[in-house]
């Protein structure tokens, strides 16, 4: 997903849920951050570089391939953007090096969601921002891993659109390339890939890359045969799923403020978009890069209120003039701890299951601070709950 979604359309589901406008913006901009998190970022603030939760085309292009930088780039991208859907998933015939990356393949309504969402509640709204992000993700990034991974998150020949028509459906050939600068023709359905690399762990291999953009727009709707699911066809119908992923933020988001007891899998708030549900269809089924526009003009007409524009710098001053003492206090110190809570806590998960693409974990919770210095933050803030 992109920012229309992760940031105007979040503001709007959390308005929907109840909050205030002012919650709704730090809500919102928690989520986008999550996009623009990088280390490079991390750097000019001089902020702990464990909290990155993305990696740009440039860093992707300088990583290391190594056991070491690949663990890196996994712990990333599975934590925030590729959420894995069963971490001890079974398929027979397979090596152990398949197999574990057959279980970071990303789906909806996982285990891990509901410990992403029961991991933000009652702790700040930069952390339910990024919670929203990693289950928004879940939908437009399904059935592919944030590993890097040919075999896994390749797309082959056989990839069609499915378009409208007045009849019902038809079918259009897909046609990948790659040219950087290039913008995606939604006319002819040609849409910019990353380059073609043969070595399975290549960063050109990872999560959605080999199908472009195409997963992040929510008009799309397209079939195709990936190798993992033995070359069956797989629907994937981003205009329905976008709307479970913004129904099931608004019901998360109201389990955070107590309307619901639990958080459970494959629920979602219906009932209470039904007054906005056509608006929101036609929002997703126009044909283009982005609905930014269309999210912001539907916001503001929810709150009233102006709904600003996203700026990464916004919160770069209070946070790098914060005395040592009081910078975990900031904005940006708050979703620093949130991300690295999150990041901690996929990673151990990860580990515990057996696999080692993220790297060793230790559960700090159980048996306290050991390992990465950054991490000894979330430590200070465990006691303090």
């Amino acid at each position: 997903m992109q920012i229309d979604f992760h940031y105007y359309a979040t503001y709007c589901a959390a308005y929907i849920a109840g909050y205030s406008h002012e919650e709704c913006m730090e809500l919102c901009y928690s989520d986008m951050l999550v996009d623009f998190c990088t280390r490079t970022f991390l750097s000019r603030i001089k902020a702990p570089a464990s909290a990155t939760t993305v990696q740009s085309a440039a860093e992707l292009a300088d990583a290391r391939t190594d056991i070491v930088g690949l663990q890196n780039i996994t712990r990333i991208w599975a934590s925030f953007h590729f959420l894995p859907y069963d971490l001890y998933a079974e398929k027979e015939h397979c090596s152990k090096s398949y197999i574990n990356k057959y279980r970071m393949i990303c789906n909806t309504n996982s285990d891990l969601l509901v410990d992403t969402v029961n991991l933000a509640n009652g702790k700040s709204l930069q952390a339910k921002g990024i919670a929203m992000h990693v289950l928004s993700d879940t939908w437009a990034h399904k059935y592919f891993a944030g590993t890097p991974s040919l075999v896994i998150n390749n797309v082959s020949k056989y990839i069609y659109e499915l378009l409208p028509t007045d009849d019902g459906e038809i079918e259009k050939g897909i046609k990948f390339i790659h040219r950087p600068g290039a913008l995606d023709d939604f006319d002819e359905s040609k849409y910019i890939n990353s380059i073609y690399q043969g070595s399975e762990d290549s960063a050109m291999n990872l999560g959605h890359a080999r199908a472009g953009h195409l997963p992040d727009y929510s008009y799309a709707k397209y079939k195709y045969m990936p190798a993992w699911g033995d070359f069956e066809v797989v629907i994937k119908d981003n205009p329905s799923d976008y709307m479970k992923a913004f129904t099931q933020m608004i019901y998360a988001l109201r389990f955070y403020k107590g309307d619901y007891p639990v958080f459970e899998k494959e629920k979602y708030d219906d009932e209470i978009i039904e007054p906005y549900r056509e608006k929101i269809d036609a929002i997703f089924r126009v044909r283009r890069a982005l609905d930014s526009d269309d999210w912001k003009a539907f916001g503001e007409s929810l709150s009233g209120e102006e709904i600003e524009d996203f700026n990464i710098n916004k919160y770069c001053d209070e946070y790098i003039n914060a005395s040592p003492e009081d910078k975990d206090n900031t904005f940006l110190g708050k979703f620093i701890i949130a991300a690295l809570a999150q990041k901690s806590m996929v990673i151990n998960k990860i580990y515990k299951s057996g696999n080692k693409l993220a790297g060793y974990s230790v559960d700090f919770g159980e048996v306290g601070f050991k390992g990465i210095k950054d991490y000894g933050k979330l430590l200070k803030e465990s006691k303090k709950e």
